[in-house]
């Protein structure tokens, strides 16, 4: 079902990739990623943006703070194969700038191939610790997109 790595992003920082196949189109894995009300059902947070090269986004809270936890830049959105954002806290700047997410969405008949390429990390800490947030939200996406709705719990809190 998934698979992931650790791979060396730009100028020797850590990037962590995970590969995951869900039965589902191309254009509802862009919705679910892309899509407020979409996030909030999986992710506890709704992705907000008007998803154009140049735009901000915020990953807002759903518990009714409406904080944003990670804003950035969207890079690239080619829908429904390629969104590019960059990741950083709201109103810090983090040496080295921010991380760099890819969403990588390749259909094949009735199933997707989802490429997560998380890169620009600060250091192995920062990497383990991306690697454990994506796949509780992505086997949650999984999930989400294969029923209609998400695990019964939040996997993120899992101990």
């Amino acid at each position: 079902m998934r698979h992931s790595d650790a791979v060396a992003g730009s100028e020797g920082r850590p990037s962590f990739a995970y590969v995951l196949y869900i039965e589902s189109s191309a254009a509802d894995v862009w919705r679910a990623l892309t899509d407020a009300e979409r996030t909030a059902a999986y992710w506890g947070h709704a992705n907000v943006s008007d998803w154009q090269p140049g735009s901000s986004w915020e990953h807002r809270r759903t518990d009714g703070t409406h904080g944003a936890d990670v804003v950035g830049t969207v890079l690239e959105a080619t829908p429904p194969t390629r969104l590019v954002t960059t990741w950083a806290l709201p109103g810090g700047e983090r040496p080295g700038g921010p991380s760099r997410v890819t969403f990588g969405i390749e259909e094949y008949g009735e199933i997707v191939r989802l490429t997560v390429t998380h890169e620009d990390l600060a250091d192995e800490a920062e990497r383990a610790e991306a690697a454990r947030g994506w796949a509780a939200v992505l086997s949650n996406l999984k999930t989400y997109l294969e029923t209609g709705r998400g695990l019964a719990k939040a996997p993120w809190l899992m101990p």
